[in-house]
C-alpha cells in the first residue's frame, strides 16, 4: 500500500514522521478559541471576583503547560524545545444577557517540525480552565470555534486565516 500521507508508511501503519534531516527554521503558530457565558459570570471573570480565584491567570498558566506537554497527549507529536508561549485573552461579544472570551495562544520554536498542535493545545487547555473555574457561576459555559489562525516558518512558509486580523 502507498501513501502520500506523513503519518502512514506503506504499509498502513501509523508512525511518527522523522524529521532528523529537516533543517532548523524559525516557526510561529497562533491559534484561538472562545467561551461564551452567562454576564454575571463574564463580569466576575473580568473583575476577578469568581469563586475559585483567578480564573485568566490560571488559565494563562495551564495553557501554557499544556503547550509544554503536547506531545504526552497527541500520539504523532514529537516533543519539541518551546521558544516561547504566550497567551492573550480578549472580552468579546458582549450584551446584557451574555458575553465570550476569546484566547489566543501563541508559541514559537526554532526546529525540525511545526509548533501548530502545541498553539491549539494552549488554546484548548486554557478555555477548558476557564470552563473550571467559573462554571459555579454558569454550568453552561459553550467553548467554540478552536482553530489555527496563522503559522510561519517551514515548507509551507506563512499562511493566515481569512478574516484573521
Amino acid at each position: 500500500m502507498s501513501s502520500s500521507l506523513s503519518h502512514i508508511d506503506t504499509d498502513g501503519t501509523a508512525r511518527m514522521v522523522d524529521v532528523g534531516a529537516k533543517a532548523e527554521t524559525r516557526r510561529l503558530a497562533v491559534a484561538s478559541g472562545t467561551i461564551t457565558m452567562t454576564r454575571e459570570a463574564l463580569d466576575a471573570v473580568r473583575a476577578g471576583d469568581a469563586p475559585k480565584g483567578d480564573v485568566l491567570g490560571t488559565a494563562r498558566i495551564a495553557g501554557i503547560l499544556a503547550a509544554k506537554k503536547t506531545a504526552d497527549l497527541i500520539p504523532m507529536c514529537h516533543p519539541l524545545p518551546l521558544d516561547a508561549v504566550n497567551l492573550d485573552f480578549t472580552f468579546e461579544k458582549e450584551d446584557e444577557f451574555t458575553g465570550s472570551i476569546r484566547a489566543t495562544a501563541t508559541a514559537s520554536i526554532t526546529g525540525k517540525t511545526g509548533i501548530e498542535m502545541e498553539a491549539i493545545t494552549a488554546v484548548s487547555i486554557a478555555l477548558v480552565t476557564i470552563y473550571d473555574m467559573a462554571k459555579a457561576l454558569d454550568k453552561g459555559m459553550v467553548i467554540s470555534d478552536i482553530r489555527l489562525v496563522e503559522k510561519q516558518g517551514g515548507k509551507s512558509g506563512h499562511w493566515k486565516a481569512q478574516g484573521w486580523v
